[in-house]
């Protein structure tokens, strides 16, 4: 969070509504950076200046490479992850021919050829249908920048920002600019485009940015030295505030850094209600760069970690010993903590290397993903499966299945996990044999038939998002549906307290990963639902905590009642947010 300073001079208030991608409130003034395509001189060169401009070429491709190396040495290993796809392009084949190929065969400076080549290769990434293939694209046209400007000896003028107090305005920002910025000097950013999954909005969150993304056209309502002061975590633009406007930012300010450090101190208290409910209360990871906020926070543990990301930030499918690498680094950081590592969660919205990248479907969220996946391809499932189980010898290692939808399913994944068991003990490597399997309940008819299941595995997970998406056949990603998406649906509150009831009846216990475990408001409803765990990014584990610490298991149950046996007349968020103005008023000011 970022501290406004000099109060803005009195003009008319411009509010803008877009993106909140990373939180913080900053207040400062524009540095308005217009986009510009790079649209260099295109000249006709002769044959004997060929090889000149292949060689310069060449040199500007060291140069770069050379550049985003250094940027990899003073990132974390997530964030250094990104900037390997930029090394791939440089590495790219069919990328680099064709740039030689239209300097001989054109006889056009390198520049143009480059710039010619490049924008084909954006244009065919802009028409595959997959945000993720799209929003690479964006690393083809950073690559491509950095190139030019060594080719032209240009700097990049982002890392020159020497002034306090900037928010940088563009219409977009590519990897490489944002990491450039000086955030001794950079408060925040601004953006028209951009979407919560772009890199750069992955950046800005890691780099502790606020950031608001998505605004349109904001490059054309503000210039440069315009007082500007924006909320990431809201999502809101205020061009021009107000005298009373900036001193509220700054009481919010202000005392938000009060609250996250009175948070801070509960890392090492339990998750337990006023008259000593106790649940657990874990982290969802992404990888082993995200254990020491796992730590830093006061989990009792990893309640998900997400697999397919280390899978996609690979240039190629990542081995068995890479894998059990990774496993091994987060199981033994955090043992005897449990670790929950969920197999590859693949398909949908996210993609691997080798994936086929002409196979389509028109509804990629209900097709060939998850489980599915990797049943129908046993070679890849047992490889991470043996990954996993080398890695258990080290911690407190269990396996979830995602996106269970039947019995069958559960079967044939045990089969393949039996499988790797027996090729580990073939080969003499050690493993833990009781090793815990789960399965998460995300899919509709897998709540209902929770007996079924209950019997083959030791824990459930509730993956509310998708749960809550499939149920009320809802979009969430869809602007013109998003109105639907409730969490507190009926149909919701009946799925769930089945799960949980048939999960106890079996003996066996019942987490929340999804997105209802990270909101504090929805906290109270889970435990009084009878869950045993919620797993929640590292990030609102304070505020969680606090959420649960604030109310009595009474209350929590009184709450569940009602949001069993509405009919949807009574507002649930009003009777949340109530509840939360009672016994932990603070709680409303942390969430957007």
């Amino acid at each position: 969070m970022q501290t406004p300073t000099t109060p803005p001079p009195e003009r008319e208030e411009i509010t803008l509504k877009g993106i909140g991608v990373s939180s913080g409130i900053a207040y400062g003034h524009v540095f308005l950076k217009l986009s510009h395509e790079e649209n260099p001189v295109e000249r006709s060169i002769a044959d004997e200046e060929i090889p000149r401009e292949i060689a310069r070429f060449e040199t500007a491709l060291i140069e770069t490479r050379r550049q985003i190396k250094d940027i990899q040495k003073g990132c974390d290993a997530a964030v250094s992850s990104i900037f390997d796809a930029h090394l791939l392009i440089l590495d790219d084949r069919p990328f680099i021919e064709q740039v030689f190929a239209g300097i001989e065969n054109q006889k056009k400076n390198v520049e143009s050829v480059l710039h010619n080549v490049s924008r084909g290769f954006i244009q065919n990434l802009n028409k595959v249908n997959d945000t993720y293939v799209r929003e690479r694209a964006a690393d083809v046209q950073d690559v491509t920048r950095r190139i030019l400007l060594n080719l032209t000896g240009h700097k990049v003028e982002l890392a020159d920002i020497k002034d306090k107090g900037t928010i940088v305005v563009a219409v977009d920002l590519t990897p490489s600019e944002l990491v450039s910025l000086n955030r001794d000097f950079v408060e925040g950013m601004v953006l028209d485009l951009g979407s919560p999954t772009a890199h750069t909005a992955i950046l800005a969150a890691k780099r502790g940015i606020p950031a608001v993304v998505g605004l349109h056209d904001v490059t054309r309502s503000v210039k440069n030295g315009d007082a500007i002061l924006i909320d990431g975590g809201k999502g809101l633009v205020v061009i021009h505030p107000s005298k009373e406007r900036h001193e509220q930012a700054l009481r919010q300010t202000e005392h938000r850094r009060e609250l996250v450090s009175r948070l801070a101190r509960l890392k090492d208290l339990p998750a337990e209600t006023r008259d000593g409910y106790r649940i657990t209360l874990s982290a969802n990871i992404e990888g082993p760069q995200d254990v020491d906020m796992v730590l830093n926070n006061g989990a009792e543990g990893v309640g998900l970690f997400r697999t397919e990301y280390f899978y996609m930030e690979q240039s190629s499918l990542p081995g068995e010993d890479e894998q059990y690498h990774a496993y091994r680094e987060v199981a033994k950081r955090l043992a005897p903590a449990p670790v929950i590592i969920r197999t590859l969660d693949i398909g949908g919205d996210k993609f691997i290397p080798d994936m086929d990248s002409s196979w389509k479907e028109s509804n990629p969220f209900m097709g060939w993903r998850a489980i599915r996946f990797c049943l129908a391809q046993p070679d890849l499932f047992r490889t991470q499966l043996r990954a996993i189980l080398r890695a258990s010898i080290y911690g407190n290692v269990k396996i979830m299945y995602p996106m269970i939808s039947n019995l069958d399913e559960l079967v044939r994944a045990n089969v393949i996990f039996e499988q790797a068991k027996k090729e580990l003990l073939e080969r003499g490597e050690p493993l833990n044999p009781h090793i815990e399997v789960g399965a998460m309940i995300e899919v509709p008819s897998a709540a209902v038939a929770a007996d079924a299941l209950a019997g083959r595995v030791r824990f459930f997970s509730l993956g509310t998002n998708d749960l809550i998406q499939y149920t009320l056949a809802i979009d969430r990603d869809n602007e013109r549906v998003a109105y639907l998406y409730e969490p507190t649906h009926p149909a919701i509150m009946r799925l769930m307290k089945h799960t949980i009831d048939v999960s106890h009846h079996f003996g066996i216990w019942t987490g929340v990963c999804g997105g209802m475990a990270s909101d504090p408001l929805l906290a109270p409803l889970l435990i009084g639902l009878g869950v045993d765990e919620l797993s929640v990014t590292p990030s609102a584990l304070p505020i969680i905590k606090d959420a649960v610490r604030s109310v009595t298991y009474t209350e929590c149950r009184d709450i569940a009642e009602l949001a069993l046996h509405t009919q949807g007349e009574t507002d649930l968020e009003d009777v949340f947010r109530n509840l939360a103005k009672k016994v932990a008023p603070e709680i409303l000011e942390l969430v957007h």
